[in-house]
């Protein structure tokens, strides 16, 4: 397999995995962590950011998805791919989310 497509499979998987928590909290109405926070990653951000960040997640990894390969391989690589940042993003925000969370409500009631 080539490494171009290797690389194409691989960050459209992790791309397409970024798209969902994001999309699913903006089309909740929810504040989430995104890029466009302030720390990025680190502050919550209203719902149309993450619905942006969403969709350029989601834009970028079809386009590479295109790109990918359609081996029984390949697919093993998005997979696997797309399971690691399911972790590294469960891992993230399990940890971001509560104290965002505690100074929200700290604020609101402060």
């Amino acid at each position: 397999m080539p490494a171009a497509r290797f690389l194409a499979g691989a960050a459209s998987a992790v791309l397409l995995v970024n798209a969902v928590p994001h999309g699913v909290s903006g089309l909740q109405g929810r504040r989430f962590p995104s890029p466009f926070s302030s720390p990025p990653g680190g502050a919550l951000s209203p719902p149309s950011a993450n619905i942006v960040w969403s969709a350029a997640n989601a834009a970028g990894g079809m386009l590479l998805l295109r790109r990918a390969g359609s081996s029984a391989a390949d697919r093993w690589i998005m997979a696997g791919s797309g399971l690691c940042m399911a972790f590294v993003l469960a891992a993230h925000f399990g940890r971001v989310l509560p104290e965002l969370d505690a100074a929200e409500r700290s604020h609101s009631t402060g």
